[in-house]
């Protein structure tokens, strides 16, 4: 595996850690709503944790790509990235 593969796996594996993390702190807050907002906080959380289903599926592809094609496989886990990171932010500010 090239080095350059393995300090983009890892740098993606820190921020998915924040990103669990934020997570967890946003669904301690939904489970604290109201119920008629916990509802609607719900579908947000499920809306996250299948985007970061999604992320991990794509990053274990990443890990077991050859050298040859991980700049393609790259490409759908920077979109899947970018998709969850977007989510995170636009949850907070809901929750906040």
């Amino acid at each position: 595996m090239g080095e350059k593969r393995d300090v983009y796996i890892e740098k993606m594996k820190v921020k998915l850690d924040e990103w669990n993390a934020e997570i967890d702190k946003l669904q301690a807050k939904a489970d604290q709503t109201q119920e008629d907002a916990r509802e609607r906080h719900r579908d947000q959380m499920d809306e996250l944790k299948a985007k970061r289903r999604e992320l991990v599926a794509m990053m274990a592809e990443l890990h077991k790509t050859g050298e040859s094609a991980w700049e393609d496989v790259k490409k759908g886990v920077e979109t899947a990235w970018t998709a969850l990171g977007e989510s995170v932010e636009a949850a907070k500010s809901r929750f906040n």
